[in-house]
Order: C-alpha cells, then sequence, then structure tokens
C-alpha cells in the first residue's frame, strides 16, 4: 500500500473514531482536568497524533482506548504545571475517585458508560438556558466545532463562540459537579437531556432556514446521541420513546423531497423507498417506551409516527387511532403544538370541516401566533372546502412566517394553484 493509500485510511479511520469516540474520549479526559477547555485541547492534540501514528503504525484495535490514553497523559502533562493547577481546581467538581488505567481501556469498549453520561448531563444542567444545553451538547458531546454549531442554529461564529464561553464559565462558577445525579435526581435531569437531543432532531429534520429541507448533519448526531442514552439507560421507556420517535421519523427521510428538491407531502411519498430497518427497530421500540403505565410523551409521539409508519397507503392510514394517540398525548404533555397536530388528524379523520372548526378553537393560542404551520393548516382545509379567497390570506400568511426555502416553494406552489 502507498503512503498515500496509508495516509487516507488513517485519515478515513480517525474521521470515523472522532463520530463515534469523541465523547467518551472527552469525557473521561475531563474527569482528569476537571476543565473543559483544557480537556477540549488534550482531545484535540490526541486525534492529531493519531493522523500521523496511524499511518505509520497501523489502527489500533481499540482505537478508543489509545485516543483516550494519549489525550489524558498530555492533560496530566499539563496538570503538572503549576499555573495550570491553580486555574483547573476550582471548576468542575468530580465526586468519584479517578479511574486505572485497564478502567479506562474497558471503558472505552463500552462497558463503563458512566462518563458519556456525566458529560451529557453537565451539558444539559438546568442551571443552563436552554439554548446554551444546546450549543454544549452539540459542541462537547458531538464534537462539533464551534462554526458548525453556529450554521446550525444561523447564528455568526463569534456569538456562538460567546454562548458556549458564557456556558462553561456558568459550569465552572455554579460549581456545576461532574457526575451521574442521583437517583432521585435523574428522573428531571434526563427530562432535560432528552428535550435537547428531541429539539436538535426536529431543527435537523426541518431545517428552520435556509435552502435545504432536512439538516441531515444534525439529524445524525442527535441519532447517535439518542442511541447513546438508550445504551446508557436500557431500561427508561423515556430514552426507548425518544430513540424509537427520531428513528420512525427519520424513515421517511429520502421520500420527503423530489429530485428537483421540491416538498413531497406524507400523502405523495414512495412507501417503499421507506427505511424499513429503521421502522422495524422503532416499533420494537415503541413497544418498550409503552410499557410504563401512563405512556408518558415520547412513547405516544412515537406511537403517532409508528402508525404512520406501519400504514402501507395513505388511505389506510388509521386516522382515529391517531386522534386517540393525540388526546392521551395532551393530556401526558399539554401544549398547543400537541393541539394543532390533533386538529388536523380530526380533519383528516372526519372532513376539513371538522378540522378547520378544531384549529379555528386554537386561535387565541398566542404560541401559535407565529407558527407557520398552523396558517398552512388552515389554508390546506380552506383550499379543500373551496373557500379560495380565505385560502390565499392563509398561504399569505403562512408564507411571511416560513424562512426554509424548500417550504417557501411549495406554499408559492399551492397558492399559484388556486383558483
Amino acid at each position: 500500500m502507498t503512503l498515500a493509500h496509508t495516509s487516507a485510511a488513517a485519515a478515513a479511520a480517525v474521521a470515523e473514531a472522532h463520530r463515534r469516540e469523541w465523547a467518551f474520549v472527552l469525557a473521561a479526559t475531563v474527569r482528569v482536568t476537571r476543565d473543559l477547555d483544557l480537556a477540549e485541547e488534550c482531545c484535540q492534540d490526541a486525534y492529531a497524533q493519531a493522523l500521523t501514528s496511524w499511518a505509520a503504525d497501523g489502527v489500533p484495535a481499540r482505537p478508543g482506548g489509545w485516543l483516550t490514553t494519549v489525550a489524558r497523559r498530555r492533560a496530566l502533562d499539563a496538570l503538572r504545571h503549576e499555573s495550570v493547577v491553580r486555574r483547573t481546581l476550582p471548576l468542575l467538581v468530580a465526586d468519584e475517585v479517578e479511574p486505572a488505567a485497564d478502567e479506562v481501556l474497558a471503558a472505552a469498549e463500552g462497558t463503563i458508560p458512566d462518563d458519556r453520561l456525566r458529560l451529557i448531563c453537565t451539558c444539559c444542567h438546568p442551571a443552563l438556558a436552554q439554548e446554551a444545553q444546546i450549543a454544549l451538547t452539540l459542541r462537547l458531546v458531538c464534537g462539533l466545532t464551534t462554526g458548525e454549531v453556529a450554521r446550525a442554529f444561523l447564528v455568526s461564529e463569534p456569538t456562538m463562540a460567546a454562548r458556549i464561553t458564557r456556558a462553561k464559565k456558568k459550569i465552572a462558577s455554579a460549581r456545576i459537579p461532574y457526575r451521574v445525579p442521583s437517583a432521585g435526581e435523574l428522573p428531571s435531569r434526563i427530562e432535560a437531556v432528552l428535550d435537547v437531543v428531541h429539539l436538535v432532531f426536529t431543527t435537523g429534520h426541518t431545517a428552520p432556514a435556509g435552502a435545504d429541507l432536512v439538516r441531515r448533519d444534525l439529524v445524525e448526531r442527535s441519532i447517535d446521541l439518542a442511541r447513546m442514552l438508550r445504551a446508557l439507560l436500557p431500561a427508561s421507556p423515556d430514552v426507548a420513546g425518544l430513540l424509537a420517535l427520531v428513528l420512525l421519523t427519520d424513515s421517511r427521510r429520502a421520500t420527503r423531497v423530489d429530485s428537483g428538491g421540491r416538498l413531497v407531502l406524507l400523502e405523495e411519498q414512495d412507501r417503499s423507498r421507506w427505511d424499513r430497518q429503521e421502522i422495524d427497530e422503532g416499533v420494537a421500540l415503541v413497544r418498550a417506551a409503552l410499557s410504563s403505565a401512563p405512556p408518558r410523551r415520547f412513547a405516544l409521539q412515537a406511537a403517532i409516527a409508528a402508525v404512520h409508519a406501519q400504514s402501507t397507503t395513505w388511505e389506510s392510514t388509521d386516522w382515529q387511532r391517531i386522534v386517540g394517540l393525540y388526546d392521551a398525548l395532551l393530556q401526558a404533555w399539554p401544549s398547543p403544538v400537541v393541539a394543532l397536530n390533533r386538529a388536523v388528524a380530526v380533519g383528516l379523520a372526519h372532513g376539513p370541516a371538522a378540522g378547520l372548526a378544531a384549529i379555528d378553537a386554537l386561535t387565541d393560542e398566542p404560541q401559535l401566533a407565529g407558527y407557520s404551520y398552523a396558517a398552512a393548516a388552515r389554508a390546506d382545509f380552506l383550499r379543500r372546502l373551496g373557500r379560495f379567497d380565505e385560502a390565499r390570506l392563509a398561504y399569505d400568511e403562512a408564507l411571511l412566517l416560513t424562512e426554509n426555502a424548500t417550504e417557501r416553494v411549495f406554499l408559492e406552489t399551492r397558492l399559484a394553484g388556486l383558483p
């Protein structure tokens, strides 16, 4: 094999290790440094060294263990300098005794997963604002660069850098412990973690703005996070529900736009191209998620997605069942957006007049005033009822509230097609 091929193979292995192992390597290194910035620097150095070492010596059998060992050694070297010790000691609080080297290597194989859970719970601590939780999760757990995180949420890189820096300082000043929450704290803390992962997914599934409907990078990062949580908390029905929801929703990704990049509605999608592997896995997870009584938010959302995924045609969709699931979801998680989705399901189960009436009953909800999907759903029912002048006004309103280019083209086409 030529030097170029060897270097290319090493680079590919490093990229794969970054995607799969970054969270563990960083989490294990933070336990040494108790300083997020220093841990990041040491991890980045370890990945940089891997590019040359793996090209010369070959890819190790356990890439995560190799990277963790190198990153932690660099951290220990840095901590030997007194100035660094003074800087890091007041920061993150680590309650546990440092693991031995063989524990670190075992953890890289997935047998001691707590370090990653520590990192996720630190990023999603309730003392941080949700935007900071999301930014830190993408930056530290997913390993995105600050520029990539900034592009994901349509802000400048300096703005996002400042946001991440403030969040890290908050962790230090508030003495947020670097640990897995206690049994009593864990349910409420995991709920915040799941909210962040779900928000990352929904932001990628339908990008708030830009030319593309889907942000593939955010979708795949959120699925990775959901899988990680499932591995860490296999008995949690909430985690099973979240993973089921993102898999079942993502299973339609290939059919959501046509070859020209135009939006394709669910009723028009080629269901033979849906990802059956994701659907089968998601449906099995829904059963596990529904094991808790009463079923909770993500389990019910996943159950709704499963009805769609298991319907062989649009016409065979059991809309009555979907309305019933939305009724249960409104009990478990009251939300104007859930009420709007239920109203749409009512219209598809009982006709556009019933759907329009259900949407109009929500007009006083302030959360829906700037929500483009409320106007778009109302416009569609008005169009079906032949009330074209009112439909035009509703489509105009939806266009004013929509920044995603793919969705705008769809709405403009519908508007132009009105008699």
